[in-house]
């Protein structure tokens, strides 16, 4: 399907009629009519040598100088356009993506040239849809680092693509490029404040919480404390929720802050609203903390409230050590 402008365009070209030819610079006039109408039958025909007639038209009519004026004009007004038609079928139709994108670059030099805006912007559009296609095959073959730079390009024609920037981001944590991942979320969610979309925002917000989050996770399960908490910290820069107090609590028990642990262990048995099984884990960082304070009767206290689920066999050891009532 060729777009609707397009039509337009060929509908309104009309066949130029030579006038009566008084000496040599009618004679060529009337040779650049001639060329121009060729373009136009050309391009009725939708044959691709109209590009070829309209461009010699247009030299023909330079060498003229201003008598043949009218036709140079008529000629510029649609050749930026057929460049974009053997762009815009070499996408859609011949799924010729590379070939598409390098016609593009030619159109955009013509359009720029002739000073063609609503072609270039065609032009950028189509652009646009190319390389994100191109992109996402590249994610399907797992081929990150080519599509991280094509939604570069993607970038450098619309900066504020944020599909692109989005895309970026999220093929960053896919490959645990923490650095990378937040500067790129951070610019996505900066972009949809800006616009109001304050649910996409939260959205990528909670993404970027989880992700950090998990990373802190994993790296307290691996000992290496200081990493788990850099890693929280960047996850609270997202907003907090339970299961990051619960890693903080956690954290700070093994590095024996007991009052850090305590204080998140409780922040987290705020935010957790389900059942005793769900909270058996906050309790028992909880009890953790309060019995490496000396607090005993608090800790017996809270260890009842952690036997539940995988919490039930070391809570109810703990007590038993403790001597609970």
């Amino acid at each position: 399907m060729k777009p609707m402008y397009n039509k337009m365009k060929i509908a309104g070209l009309t066949v130029l009629f030579a006038g009566m030819c008084f000496g040599v610079f009618a004679q060529e006039k009337n040779d650049a009519i001639k060329v121009f109408n060729e373009g136009v039958e050309l391009m009725k025909a939708n044959d691709s040598r109209a590009v070829e007639a309209f461009e010699n038209c247009i030299r023909i009519c330079e060498q003229i100088g201003d008598s043949a004026a009218d036709i140079k004009l008529k000629a510029i007004k649609v050749l930026p356009d057929l460049y974009y038609q053997k762009a815009f079928d070499l996408l859609t139709i011949e799924k010729n993506i590379d070939g598409a994108l390098n016609a593009s670059v030619k159109t955009l030099e013509v359009a720029n040239k002739y000073n063609d805006v609503q072609t270039k912007e065609n032009t950028e559009t189509l652009m646009i849809q190319a390389y994100s296609t191109k992109a996402s095959s590249f994610v399907t073959a797992k081929e990150y680092d080519k599509a991280i730079l094509t939604f570069d390009s993607v970038l450098a024609i619309n900066p504020e693509h944020t599909v692109s920037i989005y895309n970026k981001a999220l093929i960053y944590r896919g490959m645990s490029k923490n650095t990378e991942f937040a500067e790129t979320i951070d610019l996505y969610i900066e972009k949809m404040q800006a616009a109001g979309a304050q649910d996409k925002a939260e959205q990528a917000m909670k993404i970027a919480r989880d992700y950090f989050r998990i990373a802190g996770g994993k790296a307290n399960q691996g000992n290496k404390l200081a990493d788990a908490v850099s890693l929280l910290a960047t996850a609270s820069k997202y907003g907090t929720d339970e299961n990051v107090h619960y890693q903080y609590a956690s954290v700070y028990n093994k590095q024996k802050k007991y009052d850090l642990a305590i204080e998140n262990a409780k922040k987290g048995l705020e935010l957790e609203t389900g059942t005793p099984e769900e909270k058996a884990k906050f309790y028992f960082e909880l009890a953790q903390a309060q019995f490496g304070k000396g607090q005993t009767a608090d800790a017996c206290e809270a260890y009842k409230n952690a036997m539940y689920g995988p919490f039930l066999q070391a809570a109810k050891a703990q007590r038993t050590n403790l001597k609970c009532q």
